[in-house]
């Protein structure tokens, strides 16, 4: 999988619209800048909304989530680019949401092995928003074309973002 240009990914030779960061993609990112990750990052694993939908299919590992489930993006906290329970004492987003773009995440191996402080956190592939809104730093995709992707992945999959 190729991320092509700020707003196309491409998998399996086809082209999907997607969205990434508000500042694009950098190689050299932190915490809080806005942009996407540039670089090579395996797929790491799928979480899903199980009272929304059904189990993706794909050759990723794929955990259901809970109200209870989190990640937290607090650069001084232990914890920090890791999956969490809630409550949490540091700074989290929340996985279970209101809306519908966490439905389906994947998880991207990037800044996960070692994790460093302020190199940035929860960098996810997930639904996108109507609009096509810019993210943090996540790849946002229309949500039957995730699934449509999903279907190819396995931990052997990369992602390649380019700098943009």
């Amino acid at each position: 999988m190729r991320i092509t240009s700020s707003n196309s990914l491409l998998s399996n030779g086809r082209t999907y619209r997607c969205v990434l960061g508000k500042t694009g993609a950098l190689t050299k990112k932190i915490e809080g800048d806005g942009a996407t990750p540039a670089g090579v990052f395996p797929l790491i694993r799928v979480l899903y909304r199980p009272d929304r939908m059904d189990f993706p299919e794909t050759r990723l590992p794929v955990f259901a989530l809970s109200p209870n489930d989190g990640w937290c993006d607090d650069p001084t906290h232990e914890d920090y680019n890791k999956p969490i329970k809630l409550p949490h004492d540091g700074s989290h987003e929340r996985l279970w949401r209101d809306d519908n773009i966490y439905d389906i995440v994947v998880v991207l191996g990037y800044n996960t092995s070692p994790v460093n402080p302020f190199l940035g956190s929860a960098i996810f592939i997930h639904i996108a928003e109507p609009s096509f809104k810019s993210t943090r730093g996540c790849v946002a995709l229309k949500d039957a074309d995730l699934l449509e992707i999903l279907k190819t992945c396995s931990t052997e999959t990369k992602l390649h973002i380019m700098e943009f």
